[in-house]
């Protein structure tokens, strides 16, 4: 009898061990995701990206058994707690510039890859030819491509200089469900619907914009640098931009291979830089971390000042230069990957 209870005691024991470690797995794996603009535009090298770099980016994919999915269906284990397998991937495309259809089209088809567009409605509704057509978006949407919002015009979603709340929450409502209306007008009345995303124009947001905009059922998609993980906040989760300056492949696999930061909390998610300049950023972990590093857009280390095991404190020694920069926090991992999170700062 007393055999019996042992062994009941350590199958208990033993399972409690299995049940934390595959919680803390589940905490820490997540998914990456990459945000382009322009393909084989060598006129605007700052949102382009050069044909054989992403021919390298999807060839990279499709041999090293990655899994590419749709930002959506990244989204909705994220909103169902459903756990992200291992090396999945998701390629994102703002403002629905023609050279997606004329140049990137044709990769997505040979790989076989599907990828998220999100859309600005006015220039396909005004016929512009450095947009993609209605026309042209159903093509893609019949081989797999989905379209989210991206509002109207690309309007800034931080209030306007005289514009009051209730103003500029009038003038954000109608960016994002017109353009809405006409994604589901154009491409079917489920289109964005499973979740709802929403990328912020210039990237750029404030806590309020970002809560007002989760208060209307949408998903705020960020230009801020980092993994997503189950633990992200779905009012700014986070991509990776891709340009001709940061996409050879030894950046583009780091990035590739890195992990959420294990958050348990940041002091704000507000960005914009009000009376304190340089601003303050304190991050609480869910676990110790060894070697967290933190730099600005630069390149610059940030001192790291330690509260306790799982928190510490960071702020640059210098005045933060408009129009923006970033905190970026990254700690090595056991498995050679990166830890990676990223603080987005606007400065008017």
């Amino acid at each position: 009898m007393r055999k019996l209870l042992l062994n009941l005691l350590l199958l208990f024991f033993f399972s409690e061990i299995l049940s934390a470690q595959n919680s803390s797995k589940m905490d820490d794996e997540g998914a990456v995701v990459f945000m382009y603009h322009r393909f084989g535009d060598s006129r605007y090298p700052s949102t382009n990206i050069r044909m054989e770099q992403f021919e390298a980016h999807l060839q990279y994919l499709s041999q090293n058994g990655y899994n590419v999915w749709s930002l959506s269906k990244i989204v909705r284990h994220i909103l169902e707690g459903r756990e992200i397998p291992e090396k999945v991937v998701a390629l994102t495309i703002d403002d629905a510039y023609k050279s997606i259809y004329t140049n990137a089209f044709e990769k997505f088809k040979k790989y076989n890859f599907p990828f998220t567009v999100f859309v600005n409605s006015t220039p396909a509704d005004n016929g512009s030819k450095n947009y993609m057509s209605w026309d042209e978006m159903r093509e893609m949407q019949a081989f797999g491509a989905e379209f989210a919002n991206h509002s109207t015009t690309h309007d800034y979603m931080l209030p306007k200089e005289g514009e009051d709340e209730q103003d500029w929450k009038k003038r954000i409502k109608e960016q994002i469900e017109s353009a809405q209306k006409r994604l589901q007008e154009e491409l079917g009345e489920t289109t964005n619907e499973n979740p709802k995303l929403f990328s912020y124009p210039f990237g750029e947001y404030t806590k309020e914009s970002a809560e007002y905009i989760q208060s209307l059922g949408y998903i705020g998609i960020t230009q801020t640098s980092g993994a997503i993980g189950m633990h992200s906040d779905t009012r700014t989760l986070p991509r990776f931009a891709m340009s001709e300056a940061y996409a050879d492949m030894d950046g583009f696999t780091l990035k590739l291979k890195t992990l959420p930061l294990p958050i348990d909390s940041v002091s704000s998610i507000e960005p914009l830089v009000k009376e304190q300049n340089p601003p303050k950023l304190t991050i609480k972990l869910k676990h110790p971390l060894k070697n967290v590093g933190c730099y600005l857009s630069s390149g610059k280390a940030i001192t790291v000042e330690w509260l306790s095991d799982r928190e510490f404190s960071v702020q640059t020694d210098e005045a933060l230069k408009a129009p923006r920069d970033r905190y970026t926090c990254t700690a090595p991992s056991n498995d050679g990957r990166w830890y990676w999170y990223s603080h987005l700062w606007i400065v008017k």
